[in-house]
């Protein structure tokens, strides 16, 4: 217990115009039998110390005789200026009193301002039962007067006090913050709005865990105050532990922050809503930085939809120490033919974060601060605060900007096309583009005027936008002119992602071939290149830009990632050191492409500077990705050191499969090679090559698929098995000479340990890995026959076409199984499942949990280890319900299917139609193809067979199917 003569000591001492190092603890537990400095708020209110009030002990503070809600009991200046304390105290009313909110409060005049009034903790209570008040509290201006009070919602609620504690933190910015819902309270917690907070022993850690109900909203639930706990441009790491409520299934909860400035609020995500599997506890993670100066922060809890219950436990909240950044490391802008850029948002302009993007970077591209739902909420509103701090930021280190977005079908408030006719929205359109290049004129140096209008699986190849169904066209023509007159300088841009795939490359092309005929001043196309580790090839990003250059524009990377994951569905909890070498390597062949390609491109912006700011680890689901170039930490990583130094990376080893197979080797390229794609060497100069080989009784067939379009007396390719080489020249046996290059075909002795060196006039070009012997790449014939009616029967057109049987077990190893056939007829793949299965059921709500067909199909055949947003994975039930899969959304596949089944004594037959819009149907064509047969018994699946792929990623993963290949 505190004496009365330090609580003197500690209000006198916050009149004193310094700063104190240490404050101290100050208790209030009345067990001197004195107020210890506490008295009445307000005329008539009596506040004594009674045993009746005691927690513990022998007595406790009563207060009676309000007449008003801010009446009650108070104490002087107990808070000194510039420490931060945590606040607690008990509280419960006197019996027979209606419950009613009890809350704490400054009160506090600062000098030359007005009084305020200031919350530190408030609860519900009861007279059954003490509840805890806690928060947390801080001031730093000059004041007078400052007390500290209890209140209550009730105007003549008695209750009693006791146990009040204001525990100093020293910098309550570097202290954290825990809780765990040990002490039966809701530890400072409180609803949002009508959601219910019960402590109860549901616990992920411990005994106790908050229980949350009565939701509202989806943003209604659990809310921590952090204001004066959360210092400006620090950073925070943020956990907490969550569990759907009872006779919830299933339910996606995240972490998200609200902050106010002068009234205005604005809401920030820190965890995407994640899944929370029914009945498991689930980690919400990540980190956050303050960017703002604000008058209200908070921390809360919230679901994507739905009011369901949901459970809180184990919450911290941790300043994080900022590395330095390395300072004796080369600054990438110093080390490229071309503006290296960066994306960027406010708070990465704040401490190291600031300074690693002053060192390495000279341009910027605002991440979201200049789209439409950032500058143009409500119709005419507009806002430039975010978007004045970053570009003066840019303008003050010397910065170039690039300007994103001025049209987009994402971000756009709904009233843009509200009762829109073509004539209102563009415009809505002009005003817009016309206001922001105004503004910035002279200091944006390119805008993204329009961003991913492309959609190649439209027979236009036009994104059916809101944009394009209203106004066509002209809305793409209409923001360059406007962008034109209003900043003749900018350079202006057409931007969009996968312009390294051909099929999107040439859809883009076509359009702005048709606008720069027509006059639309357009300056250049941005190529996104959102990529991974593996694919797509370099070669394909150097196709791009060598196809663009011939319209004589400018071009742009701008928004450069390159994701550790080659599918959309796997997570690591720890990202394994040879993905990041393996990275590194893959920055490196990318810029050695855009060096090469340097006269005809003039910026590469990365999508964020380093990993803590990725997209990537939200989308396109919550997932640890390290898809940049400088660490969590900002430390250099390996993709830095491949962009600036690539000697200083690790030897990469490369793992390939090597399929049985004979060959004849006569340097024509069998068909047995074009199964499978050829793995590429990275280009050196104008030489480059692909590899494959074969594994067989007689030794290990290789392949070389060389690119080198000069003759010259050394020209060679060299294979090094487990030690043994051997070097074939242009005119060696099994050496052929081809339209940009030869091919080169051997037979050499097993191994496992390849290299592959292809030299040219002082050059060498390298693959170095190991080889893994699977079994052969199976194949199938489907001929040409008419179109067959989808009713399930099995009638004479597919009499004589060729028949597979899945026998390939991925689960179990017995169950249902099918035989299958394939045609054609026209752009359609047909594909007949008989299927053996006695018991057949649908009780799981997951269809592949169900009796079913998958029939996976990939139309390039370009087994990949992800999916191209033309590869389909088409489930067909035995009752004929339709799922599908594929890329992320299988927008681009969804519609491709029809299937009808029929039930049959024991099993049922599946025919589907498959349409292949994306390729030309003819004779010889090679498709990707498999098929998967579920056997489920109840309501989970107890086996799965294959025709081909063995894996079991076939969801994810075209690498491993089969091939088809069209019979005339």
């Amino acid at each position: 217990m505190r004496t009365l003569r330090a609580l003197v000591v500690a209000a006198l001492l916050c009149l004193v115009p310094v700063l104190p190092a240490h404050a101290a603890g100050l208790t209030y537990d009345f067990e001197d039998g004195t107020a210890q400095g506490w008295g009445p708020r307000g005329d008539g209110v009596s506040v004594t110390v009674t045993p009746d009030a005691a927690r513990a002990g022998s007595g406790g503070l009563a207060v009676s005789g309000r007449t008003a809600t801010w009446h009650g009991a108070s104490i002087p200046g107990p808070f000194v200026r510039g420490v931060g304390y945590t606040v607690t105290a008990y509280a419960r009313l006197v019996a027979g009193q209606p419950a009613s909110t009890i809350a704490m409060t400054v009160q506090r005049t600062p000098t030359g301002g007005e009084t305020t009034y200031e919350r530190v903790a408030a609860a519900t209570v009861t007279d059954g039962a003490w509840v805890r008040l806690s928060g947390s509290y801080l001031f730093t201006a000059e004041s007078t007067d400052v007390q500290l009070y209890v209140e209550s919602s009730d105007a003549t609620s008695q209750y009693y006090l006791d146990d009040i504690v204001l525990s100093p933190l020293g910098d309550p910015t570097r202290e954290p913050i825990t809780t765990d819902f040990e002490d039966g309270t809701a530890q400072d917690w409180s609803p949002r709005a009508a959601a219910a907070l019960q402590v109860g022993t549901t616990a992920h850690g411990g005994t106790h865990g908050l229980t949350v109900t009565g939701r509202s909203a989806s943003w209604d639930g659990p809310a921590l105050n952090v204001l004066g706990r959360m210092g400006k441009g620090d950073k925070y790491a943020l956990s907490a532990w969550v569990r759907l409520g009872p006779d919830t299934a299933s339910g996606k909860l995240g972490l998200s922050i609200e902050r106010r400035t002068g009234g205005t609020s604005s809401y920030e995500r820190v965890v995407a809503p994640k899944d929370v599997p029914a009945g498991e506890w689930v980690r919400l993670s990540g980190t956050y930085t303050l960017a703002h100066d604000v008058d209200f922060l908070s921390l809360y809890l919230e679901s994507d939809t739905g009011t369901f219950p949901f459970h809180l436990d184990d919450f911290t909240m941790t300043y994080v120490e900022p590395k330095p950044i390395q300072t004796g490391i080369p600054s990438l802008k110093d080390e490229v033919p071309f503006t290296m850029g960066s994306a960027f948002t406010r708070p990465e302009t704040l401490g190291v974060h600031g300074e690693l993007l002053a060192k390495h970077f000279n341009g910027v591209t605002p991440g979201n601060e200049l789209k439409w739902d950032a500058t143009e909420p409500r119709e005419g509103e507009f806002t430039f605060t975010d978007g004045d701090h970053l570009v003066n930021f840019a303008t003050e280190h010397g910065m170039t900007v690039r300007g994103h977005t001025l049209a987009w079908h994402s971000q756009t408030p709904a009233w843009v096309f509200e009762n829109a006719t073509k004539e209102v929205l563009l415009q809505r359109l002009e005003r817009h583009v016309r206001t922001l290049v105004t503004r910035y004129k002279g200091r944006i140096a390119a805008w993204d005027v329009v961003n991913e209008v492309v959609d190649e699986n439209q027979p236009d190849g036009l994104r059916r936008s809101p944009w394009y169904e209203i106004a066509g066209l002209d809305f793409i023509r209409t923001a360059f002119r406007v962008a034109r007159e209003a900043d003749p300088d900018a350079k202006l841009f057409i931007n969009d992602y996968n312009t390294e795939f051909p099929r999107k490359r040439e859809a883009l092309y076509k359009l702005v071939k048709q606008l720069k005929d027509e006059g639309v001043p357009i300056d250049g196309v941005g190529h996104q290149l959102h990529l991974n580790i593996e694919h797509p090839p370099a070669s394909a990003v150097e196709a791009t830009i060598e196809r663009f250059a011939t319209l004589g524009l400018d071009q742009q990377v701008t928004e450069l990632d390159v994701s550790i994951y080659t599918d959309f569905v796997s997570s690591y909890d720890t990202i394994p050191p040879e993905l990041l070498v393996q990275q590194g390597h893959r920055y490196k062949e990318l810029f050695d492409v855009f060096r090469r390609q340097a006269g005809r491109l003039s910026s590469v912006t990365v999508w964020g500077k380093s990993d803590d700011v990725s997209w990537l680890r939200s989308w396109p689901i919550p997932r640890l990705n390290a898809p940049l170039l400088f660490d969590d930490d900002l430390q250099a990583k390996p993709a830095y050191w491949g962009v600036v130094d690539p000697s200083k990376l690790e030897p990469l080893v490369r793992e390939l499969e090597a399929p049985a197979a004979v060959v004849k080797v006569d340097g024509r390229r069998d068909l047995e090679w074009d199964l499978l794609p050829d793995a590429p060497l990275a280009r050196v100069g104008d030489v480059s090559a692909g590899f494959q080989a074969r594994t067989s009784a007689a030794g290990l067939y290789v392949l070389a698929e060389v690119t080198d379009p000069t003759v010259s007396a050394g020209d060679r390719v060299t294979f090094t098995v487990d030690g043994r080489s051997r070097a074939l020249g242009r005119t060696s046996p099994g050496v052929r000479r081809t339209a940009t290059g030869y091919r080169v075909e051997a037979l050499l002795g097993s191994g496992t340990d390849v290299e592959v060196a292809v030299d040219d006039r002082g050059t060498r070009t390298t693959w170095t890995g190991e080889l893994t012997p699977v079994p052969a790449v199976k194949r199938a014939s489907a001929p040409r026959r008419p179109a067959p009616v989808l009713d399930g029967a099995v009638d004479r057109l597919w009499s004589g076409v060729p028949e597979i049987r899945t026998a390939t077990w991925m689960q179990g190893d017995s169950g249902a199984t099918a035989k299958v056939r394939s045609l054609w007829s026209g752009s359609t793949l047909y594909v007949l499942a008989q299927v053996t299965d006695p018991a057949l059921s649908e009780e799981s709500a997951n269809p592949w949990e169900q009796d079913s067909v998958e029939l996976f199909v990939d139309p390039g055949n370009g087994k990949t280890k992800g999916y191209e947003d033309d590869d389909g994975q088409y489930r067909v039930s035995f009752s004929g319900r339709i799922t599908v899969g594929g890329t992320f959304d299988a927008s681009g596949v969804k519609d491709n299917v029809r299937a009808a089944a029929v039930t049959v004594p024991g099993g049922y037959v599946v025919e589907a139609a498959v349409e292949l819009p994306t390729i030309t149907l003819e004779e010889g064509t090679l498709l990707g193809f498999d098929v998967q047969v579920n056997d489920a018994t109840g309501g989970t699946r107890t086996s799965a067979v294959t025709w081909n792929d063995a894996t079991g990623r076939g969801y994810l993963d075209t690498s491993h199917w089969g091939v088809l290949r069209l019979a005339g």
